[in-house]
């Protein structure tokens, strides 16, 4: 439509088609571009954070599980020896790197004396007149002489209640005990490091005779230090009844892999104690 001066006349719909002829295909392109240069920076940080957040993690289950670790190995040393009759030894000191332990003491008031003499070294212990309701079949109890200040372990095969007497079909004494030997439950606590995996070496713990048991994970070495009455410091208790205090040194490692870490591909923490035997040398 043209003015009476011949201009033609923009309507108010042809001027808003022209407003409104959108985008160019490099806008798009550079929108497009600018988009995934965001996204990927936010994706990065949130991988960033994430990987972060799971190797705090596992520093956290690390720290927690190797404090609890050495938390139990402490409260077990110190109970060695604890209640055991003379001379009978209330721990072993392997250095075998990591080193193994293996602790004594009595957990109950589990005993018993037997009445009457054995006749051989295979002969069942009669306990006449005395409770020996405490005592239980495949259990691993000991056998001690107090003239001689010695004994034995054995298994426990069956338990008569009603006439005190006690079998050990499948362990034959190395000697028959006189009139006097008390039969009691004295446990036997080994600690030692398993690394038949070796992506993942545990702290195993193993009670009397039983199977082992994973007690912590991702624990890599174990060592102890025993010093005697004396002072003098070894790796291995020449005379166990001579030892006074034991360190304690475990090294614990992080369950996942820390890819920022350049020389070992985990992170490690050492924890230590020091523990004085009350029970040795009283």
């Amino acid at each position: 439509m043209r003015t009476t001066d011949g201009r033609r006349e923009t309507t108010p719909c042809s001027s808003h088609m022209r407003n409104a002829r959108g985008f160019s295909l490099v806008e798009v392109l550079v929108a497009l571009l600018l988009t995934g240069i965001l996204t990927a920076a936010m994706f990065r940080v949130y991988i960033n954070q994430h990987h972060a957040w799971m190797i705090q993690d596992s520093v956290i289950d690390m720290q927690q599980n190797a404090r609890t670790a050495i938390d139990e190995l402490t409260r077990q040393v110190r109970m060695a020896g604890y209640g055991l009759p003379n001379g009978m030894t209330p721990l072993m000191g392997y250095n075998t790197n990591p080193d193994t332990i293996v602790l004594f003491y009595k957990t109950a008031n589990c005993d018993a004396p037997i009445e009457h003499a054995m006749p051989n070294p295979s002969a069942e212990l009669r306990c006449d007149g005395h409770d020996v309701s405490c005592f239980h079949v495949n259990q691993r109890a000991y056998i001690y002489d107090p003239t001689l200040e010695s004994g034995e372990f054995f298994t426990i095969t069956q338990v008569q209640t009603s006439s005190s007497h006690i079998q050990h079909n499948t362990t034959t004494l190395s000697r028959s005990y006189p009139q006097g030997s008390i039969i009691m439950y004295v446990a036997q606590v080994q600690y030692y490091i398993d690394r038949t995996d070796t992506l993942h070496p545990n702290l195993m713990v193993r009670i009397d005779n039983g199977a082992p048991q994973v007690y912590a994970e991702n624990i890599t070495d174990l060592q102890f230090k025993y010093m005697t009455k004396n002072g003098a410091i070894a790796d291995v208790p020449t005379v166990p009844k001579d030892v006074r205090k034991i360190g304690i040194q475990l090294f614990a490692r992080t369950p996942l892999r820390d890819p920022t870490m350049t020389a070992t591909p985990y992170r490690y923490r050492e924890y230590a104690s020091n523990v004085y035997l009350r029970n040795i040398g009283i």
